[in-house]
């Protein structure tokens, strides 16, 4: 009756049946609690039925649940727009609506290709990082790495030039490559994750070596898309991965955690140089993109309660406490035999089970997921790669409890 996402049922058909959640558990129809140690997906920033973002979405529906984005604007969004901007790195100018983290990227590829074109520039190519993951529809598609995720529609992708991610030992020869692509002077923007590849396995890579690419990128008129949908609003120690950048983005794209995981919205955020190319007197200039639901009036008073969380001082000092304790569990466990290459960053925390099938098919994913949920946590890994990525109101016993659990699966 019902079709789950990214579930292989010949492998997995059972599934608890939530009632409800509450602060970092979710409780089955049994009553039995479960730590959601994976935010549910990356999105629940400040627990579950968090009542200040609950408030503000029930005094909105009473005020205006919809209206059209194309020929009107209200005050949630505008005041998302001023509480956000000012936030983000690079000093953004304008706002973009969608409603989830893939549309926001196939705004931003859009955007950056129709940019070039509205100037009478044919720059329609897109650099993008091996084993990247940008979302699910065709744009997203087909600047996310080759792999498991696309693969009947192969032939169906448009042409993206792929680098691997930056490290120590391929920095040179990636300039190399990024100084050749740019002379062909047909590369419109980069997209990438800043400093962590999620779906793609929680891969974390150096600030540094990134600001070399994107030095050259930009000195050669290639505009950058940060995809934060995973990374953004706290989850790499800054507000944004970007934050920790020398070179900052020409558009931002945002999703996930920007609701607190109440509902869903997309934003791509860009600089006022970007919006100008689409100001003219043509009408074919105008940038023929929109959602039914773009700028939902609830999906944007839960932004902006879930932004006033985010930036107090008191969950800020929550991403310190959960690294710190990430960086604890890391010493304690890095002669672990059945751990290798664990990392972390801000909140988040990644592992790799030892075993030889190291890739999104492992089968390993289902056997943790269902021993994790009979302990009381939630966590789905990603094939062989297991990760931690809390909301940010757990405490020092819960994250510990989810740390137990992961080793007591080890040894079993």
């Amino acid at each position: 009756m019902l079709w789950h996402p990214f579930n292989q049922y010949q492998l997995n058909s059972e599934f608890p049946k939530i009632s409800y959640g509450k602060g970092v558990y979710l409780y089955d129809i049994h009553q039995q609690p479960i730590l959601d140690a994976i935010s549910s997906w990356w999105v629940n920033l400040h627990g579950h039925a968090n009542p200040i973002i609950a408030k503000a979405i029930y005094e909105q529906a009473l005020k205006l649940e919809q209206v059209i984005f194309a020929n009107f604007t209200h005050e949630p969004a505008e005041q998302l727009a001023k509480n956000l901007l000012p936030l983000l790195p690079g000093k953004m100018d304008y706002l973009f609506f969608s409603d989830n983290g893939s549309t926001s990227t196939e705004v931003a590829i859009k955007m950056a290709i129709q940019y070039f074109h509205n100037q009478g520039i044919k720059k329609n190519k897109i650099i993008a990082f091996e084993n990247a993951y940008h979302g699910d529809t065709f744009g997203a598609m087909s600047v996310s790495g080759r792999g498991i995720f696309n693969i009947p529609f192969f032939d169906m992708l448009f042409e993206v030039i792929f680098i691997p991610i930056p490290t120590l030992e391929n920095i040179d020869e990636i300039l190399e490559t990024c100084n050749q692509i740019c002379k062909k002077q047909e590369v419109a923007a980069i997209i990438l994750e800043p400093l962590v590849q999620g779906a793609g396995g929680m891969k974390m890579y150096e600030a540094r070596y990134l600001d070399e690419i994107l030095a050259l990128i930009k000195k050669n008129d290639i505009l950058f898309i940060a995809d934060e949908v995973m990374t953004g609003f706290g989850r790499t120690g800054t507000l944004f991965a970007s934050n920790q950048l020398q070179q900052k983005p020409d558009i931002i794209c945002l999703s996930k955690g920007i609701t607190g995981g109440f509902l869903p919205l997309g934003v791509t955020a860009c600089k006022s140089y970007i919006f100008d190319a689409f100001k003219s007197s043509e009408f074919t200039k105008t940038f023929f993109h929109g959602h039914s639901y773009t700028a939902n009036p609830l999906a944007c008073a839960a932004a902006n309660a879930s932004l006033i969380l985010t930036t107090s001082l008191e969950t800020q000092q929550a991403w310190e406490k959960i690294e710190n304790q990430h960086i604890e569990f890391s010493s304690m466990a890095q002669n672990h035999p059945k751990l290798k290459n664990i990392r972390h960053l801000g909140t988040i925390w990644a592992a790799e089970i030892e075993d030889s099938n190291s890739h999104y098919e492992n089968p390993m994913s289902y056997i943790w997921a269902k021993k994790a949920i009979q302990k009381g946590v939630l966590l789905r890994p990603l094939g062989n790669t297991l990760y931690i990525l809390p909301p940010y109101c757990i405490n020092k016993d819960e994250l510990n409890k989810v740390y137990e659990v992961i080793l007591e699966i080890l040894e079993d």
